[in-house]
Order: structure tokens, then sequence, then C-alpha cells
């Protein structure tokens, strides 16, 4: 992975917002990322498949269901980077409001299934 490209795919404000999601939770289900993001889910999985084909993210399909969390080959320049701003935006408003709102998702998936969304 090259650093333009990874710096590429964070300037998109809605691959951003689901990165950091994931990176606070671990993995999540797209459906997850709809409710928190309050973003259509074509648009989510369309940015998601975005981040999988550069190896930033992997997935896992459960049923019908896809669960994503940071890929495990990540080069640690880029988990580093990733964390910095991880941890430099969970204080900005925008950034708040996405983790508020998957606090009060209600069925949220345990790790082995996933919801009816």
């Amino acid at each position: 992975m090259q650093p333009e490209n990874l710096f590429k795919l964070l300037s998109d404000v809605t691959r951003l917002r689901a990165l950091i999601l994931i990176m606070r939770e671990q993995e999540l289900c797209v459906c997850e990322l709809v409710y928190a993001l309050e973003v259509p889910q074509p648009s989510i999985s369309r940015n998601l498949a975005r981040l999988r084909q550069e190896g930033i993210v992997d997935s896992r399909r459960r049923g019908t269901w896809v669960h994503y969390r940071l890929h495990h080959a990540l080069p640690q320049w880029a988990v580093s980077v990733l964390e910095t701003v991880r941890d430099g935006v969970q204080e900005t408003p925008l950034y708040q409001q996405d983790w508020q709102r998957l606090q009060t998702m209600n069925d949220r998936p345990e790790r082995g299934g996933c919801c009816s969304v």
C-alpha cells in the first residue's frame, strides 16, 4: 500500500467515519454502519468495497450479513496513522454523534450473528 492511496481513501468523509467506528469496535456489520452514520446501505457498501479493495479492511460473511474489520496484513505505518486519526477525532462532534448513535442501536448484533435491518 502506498501512502498516497491511504490518504486519498481517507479524504472521503463516509469512508473515514466508517473506518473510525470499525476501529473503535474492532468489527462492525454493514447494518450497524448504516444506522450509526445515517447513510444508505448502498453507499456504505460501495465505500467499504473501496477500503477492502485497497487492503485496509477485511470482511467476513455470515449468511447474508457482512462484517468488516481492519485487515490483518495492514502495514504497521498505516495502522499507526489510522490510530492517530481515530484518537484525534474522538472528541469531534460528528464522530461523537456517530459513536453515540451506534450505542443506542437496538438489537445490535453479537459478533456471531447480525441484525434484521
